[in-house]
């Protein structure tokens, strides 16, 4: 059995390591200290900037016996909002990771980062490696205690302070849009320079190029060809590149920019923390300056090629499998059509038993569904383009019948357009029925008709205001139809009138400016049996 007497207790005192390594730090040695910063964006400060920011950080690290200074990482002042950006911050968290930083001095959490999720995850990456970042505004170290909670609240509200800053900024530009003071970057389009007051001013070589483009797209070329031309003609891009690609031809058909106009906020900022961009179909409000500067296109000839592109767009379809692709490669892409079912002829290259390929064009339903569904055979190219240089001809020779046939039949289109009285009539109608319903709302709001009767002619007039708006938009349609048509007619009658002779051979120009669509019905041995051409 143990004795109860007294046990005498052995004390022995370890001493003190020179160095211990904690989770990646050495106790008892210097804390090697990086300090991060953010300087001006404007050249002329950032020098000043830089520089006043070492001198204090070697100053208050050097005050320090137990620190050493690592390095001082800065980037310029581009938003906090992100870190993908700051390649100094993110060297600074590279070198952290490499154990060549014990702990990192800023001056604030905003300093540091504005996103609360991007501000805790650095610290608690760096905290896991024992590295300590002391803010000296909020005076927090994320090593001590309540460290990470002062900082998550602390952050949050620099989050909030960046959301308020982004809101008060897009305040600014919108009042900016809606005066209609204009900024436009002109190193993205060409045609245009800025003059000293940062006014558009045109360039008269970029400008000509401009031209070139809009008129070849209306004389019958696809985005592709056009761009092979520019490419082949060895002209530079607005980026320098030799090689022009078919969307860019479409981007510059598009800009409004062209033709004298600015349509501002195409873009939107959808999140104020990543700065993404997204195009704004409509979940902000566009504004467009007209006359905002000398136009290279004029609106005429910027609506006829907007007109142009809805035509190509609507003969490629919408339905999948259905896709009738323009292209100006082929003079009769989407505008051949058979006679017999109606669907468009395709393009294609028969192997024949001489060394030449032969081309053909064929019915779509033909190729598809087999001649049980059309009975339309495949016709020669060269037939098709002698069937448009009979057809053509046979109009020129009758030049002056054609015309006055042709000229009657604008003058009775007019005849037949809708009066002007006729809109004003059915403007004044609408008008005449709003003003009945605010009236009756008021009677309703001062108690003074019965909710039955209301609602009854509620119904009755909001009816009758619906209808009558349904007929002011077909009267509408069918104005602006009837002065489609008066031009298609007149751009006929320009192409006939540009000949002074017959056709000897197929032309492509003349061809694109007449032909809308063109029914053909073969005859058995696949020669043209007839043909309506429809502009």
């Amino acid at each position: 059995m143990a004795s109860n007497a007294a046990v005498k207790k052995v004390v022995t005192v370890i001493p003190v390591k020179p160095v211990e390594v904690v989770k990646g730090f050495a106790l008892g040695a210097k804390k090697r200290v990086a300090a991060y910063c953010r300087v001006s964006t404007d050249l002329k400060e950032q020098e000043t900037s830089f520089e006043s920011q070492v001198q204090h950080y070697t100053d208050t690290i050097g005050k320090r016996t137990d620190w050493d200074l690592v390095d001082i990482f800065a980037d310029d002042g581009i938003s906090g909002t992100t870190t993908t950006k700051r390649t100094e911050f993110l060297r600074m968290i590279k070198e952290c990771m490499a154990g060549n930083i014990d702990m990192i001095i800023t001056k604030s959490i905003s300093r540091f980062a504005r996103n609360t999720e991007d501000c805790l995850h650095f610290v608690r990456k760096l905290k896991d490696k024992g590295i300590a970042v002391y803010f000296e505004t909020e005076n927090i170290d994320t090593l001590g205690s309540g460290g990470e909670l002062l900082l998550t609240i602390l952050s949050g509200m620099a989050q909030d302070s960046s959301r308020n800053q982004s809101d008060v900024t897009k305040w600014g530009i919108l009042r900016q849009f809606e005066s209609g003071r204009v900024l436009v970057n002109t190193t993205r389009f060409l045609g245009y320079d800025k003059n000293e007051d940062g006014e558009l001013v045109i360039n008269e070589e970029q400008a000509e190029l401009v031209r070139r483009v809009f008129r070849e797209y209306l004389e019958g070329k696809s985005y592709n060809a056009i761009a092979k031309g520019l490419t082949k003609d060895k002209i530079k891009t607005i980026t320098g590149k030799d090689k022009w690609w078919d969307s860019t031809i479409s981007g510059m058909l598009e800009n409004e920019k062209y033709h004298g106009a600015a349509l501002l906020q195409k873009t939107i900022t959808v999140n104020f923390l990543t700065h993404k961009r997204t195009p704004n179909k409509g979940q902000s409000p566009k504004y467009m300056i007209d006359e905002n500067h000398l136009p290279i296109i004029d609106k005429e000839i910027f609506d006829k090629v907007q007109d142009e592109k809805e035509r190509r767009a609507l003969l490629r379809g919408n339905l999948v499998g259905d896709r009738h692709k323009y292209s100006n490669k082929y003079p009769f892409s989407a505008k051949v059509f058979c006679g017999d079912c109606g669907n468009i002829f395709k393009r294609r290259q028969w192997n024949s038993t001489n060394t030449s390929k032969k081309v053909v064009w064929q019915c779509k339903t033909y190729i598809m569904d087999g001649k049980d569904a059309c009975k339309a055979k495949a016709v020669d190219e060269s037939v098709l383009m002698d069937a448009f240089v009979r057809t053509f001809n046979g109009i020129y020779e009758n030049k002056q019948s054609f015309i006055k046939t042709l000229t009657e039949n604008i003058e009775m289109i007019i005849l037949q357009r809708p009066e002007g009285n006729e809109t004003e009539t059915l403007d004044n109608r609408i008008e005449k029925l709003k003003n009945e319903l605010k009236r009756l709302i008021r009677f309703q709001v001062n108690n003074s008709i019965d909710s039955e009767v209301y609602n009854e002619e509620y119904r009755s007039i909001s009816e009758d205001l619906e209808e009558v708006r349904k007929k002011r938009l077909e009267h509408e349609r069918v104005i602006e139809s009837k002065d489609g048509l008066k031009q298609r007619f007149d751009e006929i009658l320009d192409a006939i009138n540009s000949r002074d002779s017959l056709l000897e051979e197929f032309d492509e120009e003349i061809f694109n400016a007449m032909v809308e669509k063109w029914y053909a019905t073969l005859r058995q041995d696949s020669e043209i049996k007839n043909c309506s051409v429809w502009g």
